[in-house]
């Protein structure tokens, strides 16, 4: 029964990941890999795409070049609309598109200012979606996708369990002390039966992209399992942690952003700095991070490769080993490379067989830790759904 459930899952997961537009906004704190990754102008960066929040908040701080890079080109195509939007629309009505997942007229709008500019495969997949997923008289576009479905279960339970006014108290609160009172009496009743069980099932983790390799990771490495992880990075959210700057979060609860409560790239100098040229530092491709590096010759001294490992080192482990051999032969020196885990420890890394300066050798011997710093930065994340969070630095040179 246990290898048909993990065949099931998996296939569950592929289904998901393989058919739909997964993230409709980045799961990923901008904030914290920024402080980690010291960007000056002259480095490139590499970073999973996702939704593309995160490629605009790199792109933000100047740097020479950000490559989005996503298997999926649903993705792609969501930063390609977002791209197209800087260039072509006002502020006001990028702000309704992406910042509260509706706009009136958005058909004519998309076919008159946006269209022109994305590529072949995004104009025929947003020629189909964009009416359903960003009309006005539709639910708020992050109610879709995926991680969408999953956000409207979330505010279907909030509001059957008459929590939409604590959820409302807390999103406003003022001060740690005023957010944890509310918190304490909202937990209370957030953590039903129905709540218990549906986070503790792989369809449902699927929904957010957790494979079954970080729901074993985190069963595994924390006392509790999932449910128990899940309850207490809540807590840590909205019991530590200030909510007034919490977009991540806000989004799930409500569907839509605030012009003082945002992803960056939809504050108003922010969407000005990046229209007058920033956004042109950004390009989006859709392949594989090892495809990616194999057929472009640039060097990269920023990676950002969120939490795929995970997947690969239980599924493709081949893969991961091919995809650092391609990680080296493009790293600029003094590399940094920042990444995500389910689990509180990522030690399949360290044994990566990897040839680096015409040697064989181990990841653990040519990449330096910040255990220290990435702890500090991993406590700040404002998300806090992730067991880990690790900065690692390229060796210049093997000892001999």
């Amino acid at each position: 029964m246990g290898h048909f459930s993990e065949w099931f899952s998996g296939r569950v997961f592929q289904f998901v990941h393989g058919n739909n537009l997964v993230y409709n906004t980045c799961w990923e704190d901008p904030r914290i890999d920024k402080q980690a990754l010291h960007l000056t102008p002259d480095d490139n960066l590499l970073v999973i795409t996702s939704a593309g929040c995160n490629a605009l908040s790199y792109a933000l701080t100047g740097l020479n070049h950000v490559y989005a890079v996503d298997m999926n080109p649903r993705q792609n195509a969501l930063l390609e609309l977002k791209i197209s939007g800087i260039r072509n629309l006002d502020y006001e009505t990028f702000f309704q598109l992406f910042g509260n997942g509706r706009l009136t007229g958005v058909k004519s709008i998309y076919h008159a200012k946006l269209r022109k500019d994305i590529s072949a495969y995004s104009r025929k997949y947003w020629d189909k979606k964009i009416g359903r997923y960003f009309d006005s008289k539709r639910k708020s576009f992050y109610f879709h996708g995926t991680t969408g479905t999953f956000a409207r279960l979330i505010n279907s339970i909030i509001d059957r369990s008459k929590m939409r006014s604590d959820v409302h108290d807390i999103l406003n609160a003022k001060s740690i002390s005023e957010q944890r009172e509310i918190w304490d009496r909202l937990r209370k009743k957030l953590w039903s039966r129905l709540v218990r069980f549906l986070i503790n099932r792989d369809t449902t983790l699927s929904l957010l992209g957790v494979p079954r390799a970080q729901r074993k990771q985190i069963e595994t490495q924390y006392d509790g399992g999932v449910v128990k992880f899940v309850q207490d990075c809540l807590d840590a959210v909205f019991g530590t942690l200030p909510v007034q700057d919490n977009y991540f979060w806000r989004l799930y609860a409500t569907g839509s952003y605030t012009q003082s409560c945002c992803p960056e790239y939809l504050e108003r100098n922010n969407f000005e700095a990046l229209k007058s040229g920033l956004v042109n530092r950004i390009t989006a491709h859709t392949d594989t991070v090892e495809g990616f590096l194999r057929k472009n010759d640039v060097r990269i001294s920023r990676f950002v490769l969120l939490d795929h490992m995970d997947w690969l080192s239980h599924h493709l482990y081949n893969a991961l080993v091919s995809e650092w051999d391609a990680i080296l032969l493009r790293a600029a020196p003094q590399c940094r490379i920042l990444w995500r885990s389910g689990g509180l420890r990522t030690e399949y890394i360290n044994t990566v067989p990897v040839n680096f300066q015409g040697r064989k050798t181990t990841l653990n011997e040519i990449l330096t830790f910040d255990t220290d710093k990435a702890q500090e930065l991993h406590q700040l994340d404002r998300v806090h759904t992730y067991g880990s969070f690790c900065i690692a630095d390229l060796t210049t040179a093997l000892p001999r």
